[in-house]
């Protein structure tokens, strides 16, 4: 899985999504727009009903309900991670990032255009609250997963 890069400042679940599904921030972002999912928007970082929402939509499928996060060994092979988890006006927020498992490695995606990396292994400096899993969904989907695509 190749890291996608938010291109809004409030895009991290949106450019998580992108990553997951193997496509641009930039579609992501219409397909989200056309969902009624904004960057802008604090739901975006501050529920998980719209990146699950938006995963739908590129045939891939979160869990329901968060798992609070005990280990890195313990995770799936492919989860949404709420790191930086703090409260701003009374209402949680967080910062999405996409934890990967594939035959040679793990590793995190995160989004943050100001990181030297997207691809992160500092395993010990992200301090992941809970998680997300996700599968594949591909029947219903509006848009298939692609192979990422840079833009």
């Amino acid at each position: 899985m190749k890291p996608v890069v938010q291109a809004d400042r409030t895009g991290c679940g949106i450019a998580a999504v992108a990553a997951i599904a193997g496509v641009s921030y930039a579609r992501a972002k219409a397909v989200a727009a056309s969902s009624g999912i904004f960057a802008h928007d604090r739901s975006l970082w501050s529920e998980t009903g719209p990146v699950q929402r938006l995963l739908l939509r590129f045939g891939l499928h979160a869990a329901q309900a968060p798992s609070s996060f005990r280990s890195w060994a313990d995770l799936p092979d492919c989860a949404l991670l709420a790191i930086k988890w703090h409260r701003q006006a009374h209402r949680a927020c967080w910062h999405w990032v996409v934890f990967v498992r594939d035959r040679e490695r793990e590793y995190v995606l995160d989004s943050n255009a100001s990181l030297r990396r997207q691809v992160r292994v500092d395993f010990g400096r992200m301090q992941p609250k809970w998680f997300l899993s996700v599968m594949r969904h591909s029947p219903g989907a509006v848009y298939a997963p692609a192979r990422h695509r840079s833009g």
